[in-house]
């Protein structure tokens, strides 16, 4: 039987409108596993920094700063769609997403950018729910607008721009206490309350309890992690390193000191992690076991990462990380993240194919499938065809719990100076039945070539 699957705010959906390379609406499927192909330049890595930067957001109400390790989009004229020259620039540009919220339920937000001190910033938010949606519209005139939509009318609170209410996620804390009720919220809002013809003279208190549902899907536990985003080009080995502050980074420059100090003060959970790592590096090819090794007697001092390959006697000795295949070093960072306790729900993984073999390229696909297919959910730029096919094939074959309507293919394809992007859905087959004609293009070129050789 298949394991009971989380599906706590999973994207199914995201939108974009005049972001970078994407003009008109896009809309893309997304699945607990997404594959984004197509060729360079084609806005994949921007796609990725999008389904961040809405996620924090959404559910940080942060400031997204797009220019973050691993993606640097640059300024707001970077980021706006431009089509030729400055005469076609937009003035704004949008994200939103459909997902499953805190309680379970289908949720929308979208968030529209425009430029502030040459920076994107927040300045449209609109919530939505099947029962209410609340629309922040900004700051004019010193009074921010807040639309409220729900089965009984629409109202329109105005309330008069004094702080806090000057930073753009201040709605949604007026929005909660104007919705419970709190007694002193006139002491600290001046605000007044419209209706639209044909609307009751206030909201029902069944629509403030669809505003707090609301706010509440929004809402996220403290230690609930980001979408952790990896970087093409990952760690670099060195011979020896020193402890520091295992903080994830794209880079995975983290890694060994993260495998040093679970090694050291957690040991039920680093021989977890070993096993996980060790059972992947089998699958792979890539090596049979990983040690730390302490250098000197103390703790907190120097240590290596060892990486022993067994030979055909089931034997071998144990090399520096830095002495082994440049695979290792790319792969452990990307390895980590999927195994590791506390990590993030949401994967946003690039080109995790660097310098791997085609034989480890397909294990981490099999591997995607499982982490996919146990709750979490994963956004991978890829330009290897072993991936992709190792993915369809367990589906075809069942070697893991992902279905078909797991997993979503999203191909970028040019279009003039726009780009499109194709939901492209598997069947049960692991076949792609209704794929674009662009799609996978070359790749069968270059087979019909071979073959007719």
């Amino acid at each position: 039987m298949p394991k009971e699957r989380k599906a706590r705010n999973q994207f199914q959906e995201i939108r974009l409108r005049d972001f970078r390379c994407f003009h008109d609406e896009q809309t893309a499927r997304l699945a607990p596993l997404t594959l984004l192909v197509g060729d360079n330049s084609t806005g994949k890595t921007s796609f990725l920094a999008a389904v961040r930067a809405v996620w924090e957001v959404a559910f940080r109400r942060t400031e997204p700063d797009f220019r973050e390790p691993p993606y640097d989009l640059g300024a707001f004229r970077e980021i706006v769609h431009n089509r030729s020259d400055t005469k076609d620039r937009a003035s704004s540009f949008a994200i939103g997403f459909r997902g499953q919220g805190r309680l379970r339920e289908t949720i929308e937000f979208d968030v529209t950018f425009t430029s502030r001190a040459a920076a994107p910033s927040p300045s449209r938010l609109s919530w939505r729910t099947n029962a209410i949606q609340v629309t922040y519209s900004g700051i004019k005139t010193d009074i921010a607008t807040i639309d409220v939509v729900s089965d009984h009318g629409t109202w329109r609170l105005e309330v008069d721009v004094e702080l806090p209410f000057r930073k753009w996620w201040a709605p949604t804390r007026f929005l909660a206490r104007w919705a419970s009720g709190t007694p002193d919220i006139l002491d600290e809002y001046s605000y007044r309350l419209k209706k639209l013809k044909g609307t009751l003279k206030t909201p029902r208190r069944k629509d403030k309890t669809n505003i707090s549902n609301l706010l509440h899907n929004f809402t996220i536990f403290p230690r609930r992690e980001p979408p952790f985003a990896s970087a093409p080009i990952r760690s670099s080995p060195r011979r020896t390193y020193d402890p520091t502050k295992p903080s994830p980074d794209p880079e995975g420059a983290y890694m060994p000191t993260y495998f040093a100090s679970v090694n050291f003060q957690d040991e039920d959970q680093w021989l977890k992690l070993k096993k996980h790592l060790e059972d992947f590096g089998r699958r792979s090819g890539l090596f049979d076991e990983i040690t730390v090794k302490q250098l000197g007697e103390m703790e907190g001092g120097p240590f290596q990462l060892q990486i022993r390959k067994a030979g055909k006697r089931g034997t071998g000795p144990r090399r520096n990380l830095i002495d082994v295949g440049y695979g290792v070093s790319q792969a452990l960072p990307v390895l980590v993240e999927l195994f590791r306790s506390q990590a993030s729900q949401m994967l946003l993984i690039q080109q995790p194919e660097v310098h791997l073999h085609p034989s480890a390229q397909a294990a981490l696909g099999t591997l995607f499938s499982e982490t996919a297919a146990a709750g979490r959910q994963l956004v991978i730029e890829t330009h290897s065809d072993y991936i992709v096919d190792r993915v369809l094939l367990d589906v075809r074959d069942k070697r893991t719990d992902l279905r078909a309507e797991d997993v979503s293919i999203l191909f970028f394809e040019r279009e003039d100076s726009d780009v499109r992007i194709h939901s492209i859905r598997i069947d049960d087959d692991g076949s792609v039945p209704d794929a674009p004609e662009g799609y996978r293009r070359f790749f069968k070129d270059e087979l019909n070539r071979v073959i007719n050789y």
